[in-house]
């Protein structure tokens, strides 16, 4: 016998597997609850049931695939023959996949929109927030404070983010990642040559 909370979680994810699908498609001023509900195949009603807004709706979503892309990066990370390589692989697999056809819409151009541009912020510094610090961190440290490899370590993640925007409006993503990574390897370099 299913119980409550086995079907309120089945409603749950019903609606928000067809809200992403809607948002990754149309976007989200252009898709209704209306058109949310008929797709997860419930109610109106059920759906505000468990959302009070199309927002908090998105929120979850965006949350969700926040997660999903921070998974993405690490194993393409560990791949590379050095900490620059690293970075660039890494890199690399996070311009591709955020510009890409399943997360460009809702994490790009509707998040910040959406969420404000804090919430945003909070939640990529979540995710991504210290992903250069620990390899900074690593080859850094006998030369530099641990306060200058967190600041370079903001500075990195900023150019990603810009990087990961022009990726996103670019004419041909995957050859403007390919160079933004390439480019951001170069300007790291000096940080990782040895120095007597």
């Amino acid at each position: 016998m299913v119980t409550q909370a086995e079907r309120r979680s089945t409603t749950i994810r019903a609606i928000l597997d067809a809200a992403r699908k809607l948002f990754i498609s149309r976007g989200f001023e252009q898709t209704s609850v209306d058109e949310i509900a008929a797709r997860a195949r419930v109610a109106k009603g059920a759906v505000y049931h468990h959302f009070a807004s199309k927002e908090l709706i998105f929120a979850q979503i965006f949350e969700e695939m926040t997660a999903e892309l921070a998974a993405l990066v690490p194993p393409a990370a560990r791949a590379g023959k050095d900490v620059l390589d690293s970075i660039r692989r890494g890199t690399l697999k996070y311009l591709t996949s955020i510009s890409g056809d399943e997360f460009r819409q809702v994490l790009l151009i509707d998040g910040p929109k959406v969420l404000g541009w804090e919430h945003w912020r909070a939640i990529d510094a979540r995710y991504f927030g210290g992903t250069m610090n620990t390899p900074l961190g690593r080859e850094l440290a006998a030369r530099t404070s641990a306060r200058e490899v967190e600041a370079l370590g903001h500075l990195i993640a900023g150019a990603i983010s810009e990087a990961a925007l022009v990726c996103a409006a670019s004419d041909n993503r995957v050859r403007k990642a390919k160079d933004l990574s390439a480019a951001l390897q170069k300007m790291l370099a000096p940080f990782f040559s040895r120095r007597s």
